[in-house]
């Protein structure tokens, strides 16, 4: 809290601006930024305000936005989503009493939210073409003696290594999960995306009985497809608008539901009722997904008498880094689908 300007007595993360001085505290280190990633939701948001709604600005006014709320807040925080991203740097400097076992020298991925990382942009963003995520970058940024940071692993590239990172709580967390079901129905909304390919992952080699991905087209469900050198991910792939309630609930009672676990890792609102009504009574709904309404969920829930625990993917499980890494690793669609989603953007 000692770094928060404004207003006074709340975290970080709540905070409008962040105090930027690089003269680190006792408990604080101080990373030289070589690599930003906005998470999907923050930029997705950027992209259609600046080029998918037909504005002229495009690319150009999605860089000069993330510099301005950056320069004005001290951090990365868009004020639409609430969300930010996380990054990949070097130490340059360590605090005398900082708990996080980092030297200088090392090449870490931050595992918390750039919402509450003080950060400073130092080149303009002069090589980042505003179409992508991950945001080469020059500057700096202080994590707190309650942060997060993992080492860069030498055997994955660093963007790809900085993508898994960026998703790393949802299969820890779904994998927590699943382990408290006997032989469960998983579904994984958006089960082609990043954080949905990891979960569909972790929810097999966690004893789901069944796996089911939810896409909203057919070029996502070729993403999933089967090929000879892949085993496929979900049991089932549907093409389906989740955000149609009535059409998601049939579609997975079709292949064998209702879900006795749902995860929603979509970026697009909307998405509640539809993964209400596919849960099993007595289910869980994991909402892994910046973009979800938690109004409309616990409303939803309520006024649909539906008896399921609704849980919010705070990011953060015991060992998460080293169990998404690990899944990467030994599951080679799982690899496919990031390299896939790097080049696209």
């Amino acid at each position: 809290m000692h770094r928060v300007l404004e207003p006074l007595g709340v975290l970080p993360q709540a905070a409008h601006r962040l105090d930027t001085d690089p003269v680190v505290r006792d408990d604080e280190v101080r990373v030289r930024v070589e690599r930003l990633n906005l998470d999907a939701a923050s930029f997705r948001q950027f992209e259609r305000k600046h080029g998918g709604d037909g504005d002229a600005d495009g690319a150009d006014g999605v860089r000069r936005e993330v510099l301005e709320i950056i320069g004005s807040r001290g951090k990365m925080h868009n004020p639409v989503t609430g969300s930010g991203g996380m990054l990949v740097g070097t130490v340059e400097e360590v605090g005398e009493s900082s708990p996080l076992g980092l030297v200088v020298g090392d090449r870490v991925a931050t595992l918390v939210s750039l919402t509450l990382t003080p950060l400073v942009i130092e080149d303009g963003l002069a090589d980042w073409d505003g179409r992508s995520e991950q945001v080469p970058t020059d500057g700096y940024a202080i994590l707190f003696g309650r942060s997060m940071a993992a080492k860069l692993p030498e055997d994955l590239p660093t963007p790809l290594a900085l993508a898994v990172m960026d998703v790393c709580g949802a299969p820890a967390l779904t994998e927590r999960h699943v382990a408290r079901y006997t032989d469960p129905v998983v579904v994984v909304v958006g089960g082609a995306g990043k954080s949905g390919s990891l979960c569909l992952a972790a929810a097999r080699r966690a004893g789901a009985r069944r796996t089911i991905a939810v896409v909203p087209h057919q070029a996502e469900a070729d993403l999933l497809a089967p090929t000879d050198a892949t085993h496929g991910l979900a049991d089932h792939v549907l093409i389906c608008d989740a955000r149609d309630p009535a059409a998601l609930r049939d579609a997975v009672a079709a292949v064998g539901g209702p879900a006795d676990l749902t995860i929603v890792c979509v970026d697009v609102p909307g998405c509640e009722g539809g993964a209400i009504l596919a849960t099993a009574e007595g289910g869980t709904v994991i909402f892994f997904s910046m973009a979800t309404s938690f109004s409309a969920a616990a409303l939803g829930a309520e006024g649909l008498a539906a008896d399921v625990t609704m849980i919010v993917g705070n990011g953060y499980v015991p060992g998460h880094a080293e169990l998404a890494l690990e899944i990467v690793r030994r599951e080679p669609m799982v690899r496919r689908l990031f390299e896939r989603r790097q080049l696209d953007g």
